[in-house]
């Protein structure tokens, strides 16, 4: 199970200081879409070339424009784009295309779908990564709802990452689902040493491996 560690909402400065006191703990790194609008793919370019050996994921949250935006992420260093659900196919395919051509991947984000029949959808566009996401907004209102799953009930041969509010205390909670990336912002990145705070909880992931 791959750890992803989303900085977001955050400085240039801090997003390195985080990288460097978590480096050991993570699989993959998200470039966070608040991060992007501040600092554009300079970012991006300057994390992947810092740490080259890790998957660099620009949150581009595309909706639009694909084939663009896709470029730009995959020009700059990244090895998976966003885009969101509820995009126009066509701009899901642009992505898509665009990926192939890189040899990269496309992670298309799910926030706001609640509908299980966008997902054949998307697997029919030739979709094989997906992030079930409760959204920033959505954690204002409580804890991430168990129905968020009944999107993904039955379905095969994709990839599946969740994002939104996982704690240490919520952690252990998804460890029994079919997920293939568990990605973690605040809990770490505004944790009082956020190197500890990774390294306890990529414990937990694969204690949980070693027991299943």
């Amino acid at each position: 199970m791959n750890f992803q560690l989303a900085l977001d909402r955050l400085t240039r400065d801090r997003c390195f200081q985080l990288l460097k006191e978590t480096e050991a703990s993570i699989d993959w790194i998200e470039v966070g879409t608040g991060v992007i609008k501040e600092y554009g793919m300079t970012i991006v370019r300057d994390i992947k070339t810092a740490y080259p050996e890790k998957i660099l994921v620009a949150d581009m949250k595309t909706c639009d424009a694909g084939q663009h935006e896709a470029i730009q992420a995959f020009e700059a260093g990244a090895d998976i784009t966003t885009v969101m659900a509820f995009s126009a196919d066509r701009t899901i395919t642009a992505t898509l295309e665009v990926a192939k051509d890189y040899g990269k991947r496309v992670m298309v984000d799910l926030l706001g779908v609640t509908d299980p029949s966008r997902l054949i959808e998307l697997q029919n566009l030739g979709v094989d990564l997906i992030s079930l996401h409760y959204g920033k907004d959505m954690q204002l209102e409580g804890e991430m709802k168990e129905n968020l799953f009944t999107l993904i009930d039955g379905l095969e041969g994709m990839e599946v990452a969740i994002a939104g509010g996982i704690n240490q205390h919520s952690l252990a909670g998804l460890l029994g689902k079919r997920l293939d990336t568990i990605i973690i912002g605040s809990a770490i990145t505004a944790a009082d040493n956020p190197g500890q705070t990774a390294n306890d909880m990529k414990k937990v992931v694969k204690q949980y491996e070693v027991d299943h």
